[in-house]
């Protein structure tokens, strides 16, 4: 990551030079423009004498152009353009807006329905379930490190008249800082470049809980000037660290808090030598070439190139420490742990596409894809022998059709493999704008796949957490509605599952307030069906200068046993002012938000597998967060003043992420995002 950190710098300072290059380049080109009008004129032996006259005259003509063009040097702002790789274009938004307010967090998006863990950079517990699964193919798993983790889909590309530079700084909770810094630049119109950063470090409240991330993301668009050729690329490189203490020990000295357990480094915690690590790199490609010159009507043909491998890993230095409790996760054959998972992935996506004004896009493709999941050995526990791999080649052929035609748009992908995995999945989405600022979205998927990787195989130097397991692919038939109407805009989704896979801990007995004495975790299959019910409505109310912005979530669960687990009611609710000083060149929003989540059994976090557990045995929830804000915008520069859960000492200290993993206390947060077009 230092050779990433050094390139970026080295880019930084390139690009310094060459803004004012590409400015340089612009003016001269017009300048060339204006002096062919003088190409034809002899000055020389001018009857007249009129030489001085139009010297003069190009002299301020230049002069009167150079003027125009550092007046025009920035464009309008709907010129800078944010594409997806699904083609969805939106313009950049530096506005002072709850909606900017609520991205403003170490994700970079809007995270209701999910709760954070004490410190920044560690994990979330997810509230909210009813997020569509886009991928057919088995993913790595350790989803619980994953949350900050980039994938193909997340990366955006630009469209930028002027260079566009974009830094995002916040405090962390102790000793560190998180900042988010990008560029990007069109070196002509039709090629793009883009370069980011983003790194964090925060040690935390509690003893033996540093976080440290970073992630390096480089890549570019760009088409042809007949705009037949079409290309989006990327390189992106992270990793994930986390310290993991397993979670204070004696609940009862949090949740009194007196002194000197007030001081939360005070608190005895599992372990303060586990650590954590989640580390990858990818190479993504995709490019299409229309055959034909009418880029309205004709075949295209398409390539989409995809290689990333990761690996995660968890160790401890000494379980005989006496700072460890070591029996926490059962027996283990050595003294100190060390478990390593290798992956890596290649996709190659090939398909021929027919676009038609009138009919839309009809594309079919082929996906040759492989996967390795490995270890370094070999090992058989129990008489149970565990393989060191796990790897396929997977052939998947499919068809997309997309139409857009006035107030409608449609789209339907085909997926299914050629082998004997019954890999498949179906996805139809419709929206229709039934009149201005009322739409009407509906969906349905039907997708049946292989679970995580770590479900089916994982080695480990503790004994109990070695497996090599077969599971039947998980089934999901959804459907998903959403409305919005100036009034109200409601969503809904029902989701039949069936053979759901999951962790849940072995082990019977447990202390005093629910937390199991050991944790000897293992993956189940659920083999009876799940039925899932969401409704959502969101509603902003503004009078005058006030207002009130309202999201209330409502999930049901129908299962015979607790597998799936959400809290019932799930409520944001923010209050906030307006307004402007010193002749609206500052302007402000203050306001306090209030967020809420019923009692549920909260799936617990194990460091080992980097992922969540099912429980049965502990709630969590019901306690209310306030966060006070004032945020400010000075031209481009947005800067934010948070007081976050200020209210943590008035409500009792029984707030939790997880049965034995408390939330963030009352911390105090200031950051700024900052926008340059230059």
């Amino acid at each position: 990551m230092r050779k990433c950190l050094y390139l970026f710098f080295c880019f930084m300072s390139l690009l310094s030079y060459s803004q004012g290059t590409i400015k340089k380049y612009n003016f001269s080109e017009q300048n060339q423009g204006n002096n062919s009008n003088y190409g034809n004129q002899n000055n020389f032996g001018d009857p007249n004498n009129l030489g001085n006259q139009n010297i003069q005259q190009e002299n301020n003509e230049k002069r009167s152009l150079r003027e125009k063009v550092k007046k025009d040097s920035i464009a309008p702002m709907k010129d800078y353009k944010i594409i997806t790789i699904l083609r969805d274009t939106i313009a950049v938004d530096t506005a002072l807006t709850l909606k900017n307010y609520y991205k403003f967090n170490y994700l970079r998006k809007d995270n209701f329905g999910l709760l954070p863990f004490a410190n920044e950079g560690q994990t979330y517990a997810t509230l909210k379930y009813s997020q569509k699964e886009n991928s057919v193919l088995p993913g790595f798993g350790f989803e619980a490190k994953h949350f900050n983790y980039m994938k193909a889909e997340d990366i955006t590309y630009h469209s930028s008249p002027t260079p566009r530079t974009e830094m995002y700084y916040k405090t962390v909770m102790k000793q560190g800082q998180s900042l988010d810094a990008f560029i990007t630049l069109n070196t002509s119109e039709h090629l793009n470049m883009f370069l980011a950063y983003k790194g964090m470090r925060s040690l935390g409240k509690y003893m033996s809980q540093l976080s440290s991330t970073g992630n390096f993301r480089i890549g570019g668009s760009y088409y042809s000037p007949n705009k037949r050729y079409v290309l989006f690329t990327h390189f992106v490189a992270q990793d994930i660290l986390n310290q993991e203490n397993g979670g204070i020990r004696d609940l009862n000295l949090f949740e009194t808090s007196e002194k000197p357990y007030n001081k939360r480094e005070r608190l005895n915690v599992y372990f303060r030598d586990g650590e954590s690590l989640l580390k990858g790199k990818r190479m993504f490609l995709h490019h299409e070439y229309q055959l034909n010159s009418s880029l309205a009507n004709g075949i295209l043909l398409t390539h989409e190139f995809t290689y990333e491998d990761k690996f995660f890993e968890y160790s401890q230095e000494n379980l005989n420490s006496n700072y460890t409790q070591k029996d926490r996760f059962g027996a283990s054959f050595k003294s100190s742990i060390s478990n390593k998972t290798k992956y890596y992935t290649l996709s190659n996506k090939v398909g021929a596409a027919f676009q038609s004004g009138l009919l839309g896009r009809v594309e079919v493709f082929a996906d040759f894809y492989k996967y390795n999941y490995q270890y370094n050995s070999v090992a058989t526990i129990n008489e149970e022998f565990i393989p060191s791999v796990l790897e396929k080649n997977i052939t998947l052929i499919g068809g997309k059709y997309t139409y857009k035609k006035e107030n409608w748009k449609a789209f339907l992908l085909l997926y299914n493999s050629l082998g004997n995995d019954n890999t498949s999945n179906i996805q139809v989405n419709i929206d229709y704008a039934l009149a201005e600022n009322i739409g009407l979205q509906a969906g349905y998927q039907k997708l049946s796949r292989m679970g995580n990787l770590n479900y089916y195989l994982y080695q480990s130097d503790y004994v109990n957490y070695n497996w090599n397991n077969s599971f039947n692919n998980e089934k999901i038939n959804q459907f998903d509605a959403t409305l919005t109407t100036p009034w109200v805009t409601l969503e809904g989704s029902y989701q039949v599952i069936k053979d759901k896979l999951y962790f849940s801990n072995d082990n019977p007995v447990y202390n005093d307030f629910g937390i199991a004495k050991q944790l000897l975790v293992t993956p189940k299959q659920y083999g009876k069906t799940i039925n899932f019910l969401s409704l959502q409505a969101s509603k902003e109310i503004k009078l005058g200068r006030f207002g009130l912005d309202n999201t209330i979530l409502y999930q049901e669960v129908d299962q015979d046993e607790n597998i799936l687990n959400v809290p019932k009611l799930l409520t944001r609710n923010t209050f906030y002012y307006k307004g402007a000083l010193f002749d609206k060149a500052l302007k402000f929003q203050t306001g306090i938000t209030f967020t809420y989540f019923s009692k549920f059994y909260g799936n617990d976090y194990n460091p080992v597998i980097g992922d969540f557990y099912v429980q049965d045995k502990v709630k969590i929830g019901d306690y209310p967060v306030f966060d006070f804000f004032i945020d400010m915008k000075v031209r481009t520069a947005r800067i934010y003043f948070v007081l976050e859960h200020f209210n943590a000492s008035m409500s009792g200290y029984k707030y939790y992420t997880a049965p034995n993993y408390p939330y963030k206390d009352f911390t105090f947060r200031f950051g700024l995002v900052w926008n340059f077009f230059s």
